[in-house]
């Protein structure tokens, strides 16, 4: 095959035609209107980051979390102009996978279908054990307890369960341990066994999977009635726990603003960023939508900014409400109004919690079959997946493999993990919806739909932004420029020197920090450690009699965390020039930018995860769907 064949692209009219019955599919039913997809927006959008992750990056970067929410929110509304400009080309069912096959050609279209895969699979996997932790919480609150094993995966039981036995060896009694950490070690040390394995699973995020695969399958219209039902009841509830957090709100607490300054404030990317993944979603239901040109950037960016405002002030209640240190909690809104005292408005944020995360889940396994669909369509996967039931009008075959795609991941997989792969998998998303764009913007031949980006030239606007970076970074930033450019090696946590010791080199780094006999009968290394700060910290760290490895993280260790930013600086050279050279709008350009710095902010770990994926991806391409796609027959009939 020439490698041309690889980047065949598809006519926006082929497209078109091929989805009213062109070549003998069944069209999907046509339900949905602007507020249903605004509505579908919201129920994605409030769920596990205003019940959840919020918490996390409220606790990282204090008040200030919410020019992070603002930021993410200005991304996600950059790629939103790019993915209604697709939208309104090309209104069929397939989201960015069905772009980037116009924009890019198959190869592009087939990686970016792959992706969407695994951030639709992951992200309902992430929701679901989120889901699970509410409703579990909420029977507990009722006298029901189940046992911990049944409702917690196998790795967070099993990396909480060595963690913990490393903290105790290090002096730490089981009653000072995280609860977290805790819980782990019961669910694990408690669980049935076969030989070594533990029986571990989180059944009730398997429930929620099966009894939403099943209304999605149902069809749109009972999933549409569903999801405004949904989303009426968790927006009266977190617009409660607003009116009512406001009289809590203590001002003391937003000082100091911004903590943990920048830094602090950007730790938090990447659960702030999987609050927002859910609008792209709303691009899978083109086929659905009444008038798709017209509804579809208009529900999108509704969304985006009902969300952004309850994000927001969601935030300014929360770190008013309480210190931003105690909020580290899994269920940040239930936590700050038991602290309070105020039992009863805890009890109403769960049962909206439950909700709301079940509203997520919805689209999310709404949005997953169509793209299946669509790559079916194209004949890249097997003709089964673009099967259309013929009373429901939904893709059947397609939604019940999704279910078990998402259903059996759900039971063993760890949720931070999840997390930070769903995130990278949508912003690799977004960037290349962006660049989509960008790449079409001065093709005469392109079909061009009712909306389109409101252009301003960044010819010099971003080769200018990229000097003026450059001299902030050496000027007024740069200790901690000449740091991340010097591999500067750095002092490790206590939690992490005293989890790698060895038994042995644990009472022997307690003999050291004993033998001025001013710890009293303190024998937990980590607190003792956790009571120096800064150079002091680092001066007790220093003469630790352990290796160099186990104190500082340096040399390659220190580099491959710093990759995926070294990837995004080199990235921004090359986009200033193409900038300059083909006059590109200035929009879809800045989405391109903040997702991709995004995608710089997840760990390395994350990105090898993902390259792993999109290599099984290519090998299932160049195995099957090279062969069997319908631009190769089409080619080779020619």
């Amino acid at each position: 095959m020439a490698l041309k064949d690889l980047f065949r692209k598809k006519n926006v009219q082929d497209i078109l035609n091929q989805v009213d019955n062109a070549d003998g599919h069944q069209s999907l039913g046509r339900h949905l209107r602007v507020k249903d997809l605004a509505a579908f927006g919201i129920a994605a959008i409030i769920g596990a980051g205003i019940f959840s992750t919020i918490g996390k990056a409220s606790a990282d970067g204090g008040p200030a979390v919410i020019f992070l929410f603002l930021f993410t929110a200005l991304a996600c509304g950059f790629a939103a102009f790019a993915y209604a400009e697709f939208a309104s080309m090309v209104p069929v069912s397939g989201s960015a996978y069905t772009y980037s096959y116009v924009a890019f050609g198959e190869l592009i279209a087939w990686i970016i279908g792959w992706a969407l895969i695994m951030e639709y699979a992951i992200g309902n996997v992430t929701v679901a054990i989120s889901w699970s932790d509410y409703f579990t919480g909420l029977l507990e609150s009722g006298g029901i307890y189940l046992p911990q094993w049944i409702q917690m995966d196998y790795l967070t039981a099993s990396n909480g369960y060595h963690e913990a036995m490393a903290l105790m060896q290090g002096g730490k009694t089981f009653e000072n341990l995280d609860s977290g950490l805790k819980i782990a070690y019961e669910a694990y040390t408690n669980s049935p066994a076969i030989g070594s394995l533990h029986l571990i699973a989180d059944l009730p995020a398997l429930l929620i999977i099966v009894l939403i695969t099943a209304l999605v399958y149902r069809g749109m219209k009972e999933s549409r009635n569903a999801s405004n039902l949904m989303v009426v009841v968790k927006l009266c509830i977190i617009l409660l726990v607003i009116a009512v957090g406001v009289f809590y709100i203590d001002t003391d607490n937003w000082d100091p603003f911004a903590p943990n300054g920048a830094a602090g404030v950007l730790k938090g990317v990447s659960a702030v960023f999987f609050a927002y993944i859910g609008f792209d979603a709303i691009s899978t239901t083109a086929e659905e939508c009444e008038n798709p040109q017209r509804d579809l950037p208009r529900g999108m960016m509704w969304a985006i900014i009902v969300c952004t405002i309850l994000y927001v002030l969601i935030a300014l209640v929360l770190t008013g409400m309480v210190n931003y240190n105690d909020l580290n909690v899994g269920d940040p809104l239930a936590f700050v109004f038991n602290k309070l005292d105020l039992k009863w408005m805890s009890g109403i944020i769960a049962v909206s919690a439950v909700i709301a995360m079940a509203s997520v889940l919805l689209v999310f396994q709404m949005g997953q079959p169509r793209i299946w669909m669509s790559m079916s369509r194209d004949g890249l996967l097997p003709k089964k997946f673009s099967r259309v039931h013929p009373k429901f009008k939904t893709p059947s075959y397609a939604t019940i493999v999704t279910g078990f795609v998402v259903a059996i991941p759900a039971l063993f997989l760890n949720l931070t993990t999840v997390t930070d792969l769903c995130s990278i998998g949508t912003l690799f998303a977004f960037v290349l919806v962006c660049a989509g764009v960008l790449v079409l913007q001065n093709k005469p031949d392109i079909p061009r739909g009712k909306f389109k980006t409101p252009y301003v030239n960044a010819k010099y606007i971003m080769p200018l932004a990229l000097i003026a970076g450059l001299i902030f970074s050496f000027t007024y930033n740069k200790e901690t420029t000449m740091a991340f450019i010097s591999n500067e090696r750095q002092v490790n946590s206590p939690s992490a020197i005293v989890t790698s010791l060895t038994e042995n080199e644990a009472k022997s780094l307690y003999n050291h920090l004993t033998a001025d006999n001013k710890l009293g009968e303190n024998q937990d290394l980590e607190q003792i450690l956790s009571g120096y700060e800064g150079a002091e910290y680092t001066a007790i760290v220093d003469a630790l009699p352990i290796s160099d490895s186990i104190k500082y993280e340096s040399g390659f260790d220190l580099f491959k965390h710093k990759i995926p930013m070294w990837v995004f600086l080199i990235s921004l050279i090359f986009i200033a020039i193409w900038s300059y050279r083909e006059n590109l709008s200035l929009i879809p350009l800045l989405g391109l930018i903040s997702c991709l710095y995004m995608m710089a902010e997840l760990s390395v770990w994350n990105w090898i995860y993902f390259t792993v994926w999109l290599l099984i991806g290519l090998a299932i391409y160049f195995g099957f769907s090279r062969k069997n796609s319908k631009l190769n027959f089409a080619s080779q009939s020619s």
